[in-house]
C-alpha cells in the first residue's frame, strides 16, 4: 500500500477513536465545565461543581430529556473522547468521588486532553486531505508528538500550554485546509471567514471551497446547499438549517456542529460523523 493510502486510512482509524464513550467517564464534562443559565443550559453551575442531574454511576439522570428539559448544550457538546481517556489512562480507574484529593487536579486536566484530542480529530482529517500531501510529513509530526501528550502524567498535563500548542499546530492543520480548497472552482461565496451570516438565507447557495471559518451561521437557511470541501473549522451553526444539504468532504467539520443544527434524511454527510437523532423530527 502506498504511504499516502497508510497515512489516510491510519488516519480515518484515528478519528474514530475520539468518539466520547460517557460509560468509561467520571462524568467529567458534567462537573470540571461552567454552565450559564441560557437557550443551553437550565442552570447556572461554577466549574467544579457537579450538575444536580449527574447521578451517583456518572451517568445523566436526564439523558433522553435534555432539550425538553432545557439542556440542548448538553446534546451538543463533545470532548472528542478526553473524558475516558483521563478517567481511565490519566488517572488509572480511580474516579474524584472514591478519591477527593485527585478532583481539583482531574477537572483541571480534562479541558486540556479535550483541546489536545480535538487537535487530534483535526490532523487526522487533514491527513486523509489529497491535496494536502505535501505536508503529510509536517501533519504526522504534530499528530504524533500530539498523541504522546496525550499520554503525559496528570501533573504534566495541568501545566501544559495548550495554547501555544494548539497555536503552532493549527496552522499546520488549516494550510492543509487551504490546499485542499484550491482544488474547488471559485464560487461568489468563496470568501467568508468570521463572517456575520446570523440567519442568512443561503438555501440552494454554491458554498464549494468557501472558507467559513469561525463564521456565524446561526439559524442560516443552508437547506439545499452545496458545501463540498467548504471549511467549516470554529462555524457557528446553532439551529441552522442544513436539510438536502451536501456536506460530504466538508473540511474539520465535528459532531458537535452538527449536533447544533437541523437536518433532514436528505443531508449529506462526511462518513466520519454520524446524523444526529433530533434530526428525524425535522
Amino acid at each position: 500500500m502506498p504511504d499516502d493510502d497508510a497515512t489516510a486510512e491510519r488516519a480515518v482509524s484515528e478519528q474514530g477513536a475520539l468518539r466520547a464513550d460517557c460509560a468509561n467517564c467520571f462524568g467529567l464534562c458534567c462537573v470540571a465545565l461552567t454552565l450559564t443559565a441560557s437557550a443551553d443550559f437550565a442552570i447556572d453551575k461554577d466549574a467544579g461543581t457537579p450538575c444536580p442531574n449527574l447521578a451517583e454511576d456518572f451517568r445523566c439522570g436526564i439523558h433522553t430529556r435534555l432539550r425538553s428539559e432545557g439542556f440542548s448544550g448538553c446534546t451538543v457538546y463533545d470532548c472528542f473522547g478526553a473524558g475516558q481517556k483521563v478517567s481511565q489512562e490519566t488517572y488509572s480507574g480511580r474516579d474524584w468521588r472514591a478519591e477527593p484529593d485527585t478532583a481539583q487536579q482531574m477537572f483541571q486536566v480534562f479541558p486540556v486532553m479535550r483541546q489536545l484530542h480535538e487537535l487530534l480529530w483535526y490532523l487526522a482529517e487533514a491527513l486523509t486531505l489529497p491535496a494536502a500531501a505535501p505536508l503529510h510529513a509536517e501533519l504526522r509530526d504534530a499528530l504524533e508528538t500530539t498523541e504522546r501528550l496525550t499520554h503525559a502524567p496528570a501533573e504534566e498535563l495541568a501545566e501544559l500550554d495548550v495554547a501555544a500548542h494548539r497555536e503552532r499546530t493549527a496552522a499546520l492543520f488549516l494550510r492543509a485546509g487551504e490546499l485542499e480548497r484550491a482544488t474547488v472552482p471559485r464560487t461568489e461565496q468563496r470568501g467568508r471567514r468570521g463572517a456575520d451570516l446570523i440567519g442568512a438565507r443561503l438555501n440552494g447557495a454554491d458554498l464549494r471551497g468557501a472558507e467559513l471559518r469561525g463564521a456565524y451561521l446561526i439559524a442560516a437557511d443552508l437547506s439545499g446547499a452545496d458545501l463540498r470541501r467548504a471549511e467549516l473549522i470554529g462555524a457557528d451553526f446553532r439551529d441552522a438549517d442544513l436539510s438536502d444539504a451536501d456536506l460530504t468532504g466538508a473540511l474539520f467539520l465535528t459532531q458537535a456542529q452538527l449536533n447544533a443544527a437541523k437536518g433532514s434524511s436528505g443531508t449529506r454527510l462526511p462518513d466520519a460523523l454520524t446524523r444526529p437523532p433530533h434530526w428525524v423530527a425535522n
